[in-house]
């Protein structure tokens, strides 16, 4: 869920469009495509454009493939079909993609005390109509919402591939995971296809393998401020990693003279009222999305004390506190960071 990084993040060009190494030319390729509701992009190298073309294509494939299957918004997704055919007593059947998704979002459900969590789609939907009309949702039907969340209510049976709702009527909304694992399994497309030096742009969910030709890493820029049009100031060289940002700048409402994010707290049922950013760097996409997701609601001393816990993973928090942006950082970070001049 990191579309900040349309405005702080930079993705370095080269300088000429062939490069050699290891006794091959290699040309950069860039494709672009709309999918889960946003601009996807893939920068990868490869020796021609055929070898190129079919990669890129395959790969927006899939992800056009698995958002048939973890959609919220289609209601012919697997993902909604599950919703409206389970209930107590109904374990139903669903696919590896399906199965994994949950199963890697109840794990961090777990870990977060439901910080993050995907049965929050009842409180989500009530708050975005609550943003629409500019006012807080009725007591009473938040609290019947909130009555359907709860990631202890989603049994997931691994041995069957079964998964049941343990309470009529809830909805799953994976807003916080799915960009992120369609990414990581876009990249594995590219790389079955010989293209392992290549970058997923999943609307600033970050996805990379190995780095450009003659470049220790894919050079990335982001800011120490949230402003909109923010200046680029930082920078990191990353490969072979993955890199998410959670943040409402672009999304949040004013009622009652009280600023609230779009983005939902399990807990409470309400939009975040603590202004941030999050960035995470984690070995996958799909950590990283969920990740910064489940730091935006736990807030930067929690959220750095889960990373202590997970090797290769790391944060930059930006949090608005008194008028001033205080910057978090986990131990990590400035391990990625480069000088700004170097190339």
């Amino acid at each position: 869920m990191s579309y900040f990084f349309q405005t702080c993040l930079l993705l370095s060009t080269m300088s000429g469009n062939q490069l050699c190494t290891d006794s091959e030319i290699l040309n950069r390729y860039e494709f672009q495509e709309v999918h889960m509701g946003v601009q996807w992009r893939i920068v990868l190298y490869a020796t021609d454009k055929p070898i190129a073309n079919k990669a890129a294509q395959n790969a927006f494939l899939r992800v056009k493939e698995l958002n048939k299957l973890l959609s919220d918004y289609d209601p012919e997704s697997e993902l909604n079909k599950l919703c409206r055919l389970s209930g107590p007593g109904k374990p139903i059947t669903v696919s590896d993609p399906l199965l994994e998704v949950l199963k890697k979002s109840q794990a961090l459900s777990r870990e977060t005390e439901g910080a993050f969590d995907v049965t929050i789609s009842p409180v989500v939907r009530l708050w975005r109509r609550a943003r629409r009309q500019n006012k807080l949702p009725d007591p009473t039907r938040l609290a019947d919402a909130r009555a359907k969340v709860g990631f202890e209510l989603l049994k997931i049976s691994e041995q069957n591939q079964t998964v049941e709702l343990l309470k009529d009527d809830m909805r799953l909304d994976l807003g916080g995971i799915a960009k992120g694992y369609a990414a990581d399994v876009a990249l594995k497309v590219l790389k079955e296809h010989g293209v392992n030096r290549a970058m997923i742009d999943a609307s600033g969910d970050l996805v990379l393998g190995d780095p450009p030709p003659d470049s220790c890493g894919w050079k990335i820029g982001i800011s120490s401020s949230d402003a909109l049009q923010a200046e680029i100031d930082r920078f990191l060289y990353l490969h072979n990693i993955a890199v998410a940002t959670s943040g409402d700048a672009l999304q949040h409402v004013v009622i009652d003279g009280k600023r609230y994010s779009h983005i939902v707290n399990p807990h409470t049922g309400l939009g975040l009222t603590d202004q941030s950013r999050v960035t995470v760097i984690a070995p996958d996409g799909t950590s990283a999305d969920s990740l910064a997701s489940a730091i935006s609601v736990l807030g930067p001393v929690d959220g750095i004390k889960l990373l202590t816990k997970k090797p290769g993973t790391a944060c930059l928090i930006l949090l608005h506190e008194n008028g001033k942006i205080k910057s978090y950082e986990s131990p990590c970070f400035s391990r990625y960071e480069v000088d700004q001049n170097q190339q």
